[in-house]
């Protein structure tokens, strides 16, 4: 488990967050360059180790009703890859994604996009932005990964196979 001292490093280690202390020596780190309503990357950092960050746009997290995941004992490794994916998360808008056809499907595997489908007919798009693979269910980014790899693996284990054009 991290220390408050630590994760407070790690934190500011970030440039685009901005640290807001709060009561009872509470810290709070904000996004304000985010794309969303939603500006808190972390909230209620306190000095007994306790602390939450956002995590409400990604998948693969457990939340609270609000999507923040509490990092009471994560590792240096844990946090710096959820902060990343939070703030990747809240980085981007997604516009309203128009129907593929086949032609349009077949440019968009070749530009680096690929479809995914489940067994119940869920579907993923992968797409690679800036030198990042980014997972959208339809509008929603749902994790960021540095590979292709990652993501492929990420996938594979959640039962969604890759939709030929």
């Amino acid at each position: 488990m991290l220390t408050f001292a630590q994760k407070l490093v790690i934190l500011d280690s970030y440039p685009e967050l901005e640290r807001k202390n709060v009561s009872l020596g509470r810290v709070n780190y904000h996004f304000e360059e985010s794309q969303h309503d939603k500006k808190t990357v972390a909230f209620h950092l306190h000095p007994n180790g306790n602390g939450y960050v956002f995590a409400g746009l990604l998948r693969g997290y457990e939340t609270d009703d609000k999507g923040f995941v509490n990092i009471r004992d994560f590792s240096e490794s844990e946090l710096r890859s959820l902060l990343e994916a939070s703030i990747t998360s809240l980085s981007v808008k997604i516009p309203e994604a128009p129907v593929l056809g086949k032609r349009k499907k077949a440019k968009a595997a070749a530009q680096g996009e690929t479809l995914w489908k489940d067994s119940e007919g869920n579907e993923l798009t992968l797409r690679f932005e800036e030198d990042l693979w980014y997972l959208y269910a339809g509008l929603h980014l749902e994790m960021a990964f540095e590979t292709i790899e990652e993501a492929k693996e990420y996938l594979a284990e959640e039962g969604f196979a890759s939709e030929q054009a």
